[in-house]
């Protein structure tokens, strides 16, 4: 009977003790001179998305607009302190001129500090799993394949595709006069197809060959709502150090040895017999060789308004080249971001022009009067990036439908210094917040921001637009580097699909859109059905 009430005694002491050290964590706000919300142990201030209740795209817009006259206020992520940042100059200042302190993004996968003999690791050595140094010089290798010229001539690989795409999706309705496609599925294939061909050489009809194993493969690694996945990515967090010596990657090894094994093949036959193709793959073996430099661009002005810059750090003139795994690292990051990121962008811009069919003729009018004016040439990088009304059509998609935020990590402890009298100290290990979603949504950078209006992004009215607070492509010298890659794929895909179908809504077309929710990116809940009708 003692016995146990002297365990009862230490279990209650030590449960005690665990929520005086939460209940401290929690506290972390209450010193700060900036408003932050309330937490529950564990899940913090995100348990709706944990929990489901709401999308992290909601969430964001709500959390955004919960406190309109803060610059920042916090919040926890689980248990990572979360300052979120309202203000254009603090996001200026935090993203840009003081982007020392906020070099890596917040390690969701471990700590980053991987071992670099273990092959079977990949997601940490790719630009994006990246921390410091690491990051820096892997950026500077790599900034020159995304250049404007580089996309010219990985674009005829695109245009040549869309030749391909075109006639299976012409055979496809030739009974009815229209094929029905759930939007997601349709353009992963199409992204998937372009990343094979531009990044690994390949020639993919997934359209057609609905189950060939590049796809499959692809769409197996992009699960991550498996309950394996889960594991892996709690397991990561919380004890990196023992889940990489078990060479746990997020990706299953399968698949890691899969596109490797491609990858390692077609550098291989290339190097062996002299093959050049103009191809990701043929970018990064200059790049490993160190043969790859910035050049002076001519034609930048082009490339779109959503477009975002290279900082100094990825001009940087560097010696050092990519190991093996690196090199396989960072084709495998392409594919992944190609497969889900960008045809997430198609699948939204798809939806907006079939509900506002009259922005989708005017679009249809200047995509017409282009082609007339190829006389029957290829479409060429020069002539769709003179397409103004489209590129317009582009940066209002990405405008209402952006990824939800994007983060960075204090490095070291940063005193926050608005120089109007608000003032505290970020502390090294905390994170901020730029609600990107919420930002694109406020009538106060976007006047009707619900409403699907190119016309903001006109040459008359861009000019209107506080740039800080457009960020489809993120901010400052880590934004997305394959920003020209991405447009240039929509905007060739949205030409080809918009030259001979038109985009409407079906029978099982939901309106509104329903996102899905949880912890996830940005998706339509049970899917988006619309029909590609073959114009006459």
């Amino acid at each position: 009977m003692e016995v146990n009430l002297l365990l009862l005694l230490i279990v209650v002491a030590v449960l005690g003790w665990i929520y005086r050290l939460v209940k401290k964590h929690y506290d972390y706000f209450h010193d700060k001179p900036i408003p932050s919300m309330a937490n529950v142990p564990i899940f913090g201030s995100t348990g709706p998305l944990m929990m489901k209740k709401c999308s992290f795209n909601d969430f964001i817009e709500a959390v955004y607009n919960k406190y309109p006259s803060s610059k920042v206020f916090g919040l926890f992520d689980m248990t990572t302190k979360m300052f979120v940042l309202r203000d254009p100059e603090l996001i200026k200042k935090i993203t840009v001129k003081d982007f020392e302190y906020f070099v890596d993004r917040r390690p969701l996968f471990g700590d980053n500090k991987e071992d670099d003999n273990n092959e079977d690791i990949l997601f940490n050595k790719t630009l994006v799993g990246m921390v410091d140094q690491r990051w820096r010089d892997m950026r500077a290798i790599l900034s020159p394949a995304f250049t404007g010229s580089k996309m010219r001539a990985m674009f005829e690989l695109i245009e040549e595709y869309s030749a391909r795409m075109v006639p299976i999706l012409k055979e496809q309705s030739s009974k009815t006069g229209y094929v029905d496609y759930e939007m997601k599925d349709f353009f992963s294939r199409v992204a998937n197809d372009i990343i094979a061909t531009c990044a690994f050489g390949l020639q993919v009809e997934s359209l057609k060959s609905r189950d060939n194993e590049f796809y499959t493969m692809g769409k197996q690694m992009m699960n991550f709502n498996r309950l394996i996945v889960l594991l892996r990515v709690m397991g990561l967090r919380f004890f990196p150090s023992l889940m990489i010596k078990m060479g746990v990657d997020i990706v299953d090894r399968e698949q890691n040895q899969y596109f490797s094994k491609i990858i390692k093949e077609a550098v291989r036959t290339r190097e062996s017999h002299g093959i050049v193709r103009p191809d990701m793959i043929h970018l990064l073996m200059q790049a490993r060789k160190g043969t790859l430099k910035h050049q002076q661009e001519t034609t930048e002005a082009t490339a779109g308004f959503a477009t975002v810059e290279e900082s100094a750090v990825g001009k940087t003139a560097i010696t050092k080249t990519m190991t093996e795994p690196e090199f396989i690292a960072q084709c495998l990051i392409f594919f992944l971001a190609g497969f889900d990121t960008v045809s997430t962008g198609m699948v939204f811009t798809a939806y907006e022009l079939a509900m506002n069919p009259d922005i989708q003729q005017k679009l249809y009018e200047e995509i017409a009067e282009t082609n007339k004016q190829l006389a029957g040439k290829p479409l060429t990088y020069d002539t769709l990036q003179k397409m103004k009304y489209l590129d317009m059509v582009v940066s209002e998609s990405l405008r209402m439908w952006p990824v939800a935020a994007f983060d960075r990590k204090c490095g070291r402890d940063y005193v926050l210094d608005d120089g109007a009298g608000l003032k505290f100290t970020i502390d090294a290990g905390s994170c901020i917040w730029v609600p990107v979603f919420g930002i694109h949504r406020d009538p106060k950078y976007y006047p009707n921001p619900e409403k699907f209006d190119p016309e903001r992004f006109s040459d008359e009215n861009r000019d209107k637009i506080n740039m800080t607070m457009y960020m489809p492509f993120g901010s400052g010298p880590r934004n997305c580097i394959g920003s020209r890659f991405a447009l240039m794929e929509i905007k060739a895909i949205m030409y080809s699909l918009l030259l001979n179908f038109s985009i409407e809504r079906n029978e099982k077309t939901k309106v509104p859109l329903q996102l899905v929710k949880g912890f996830t990116g940005l998706a339509v809940e049970n899917g988006l059905q619309l029909r590609f009708r073959l114009r006459k």
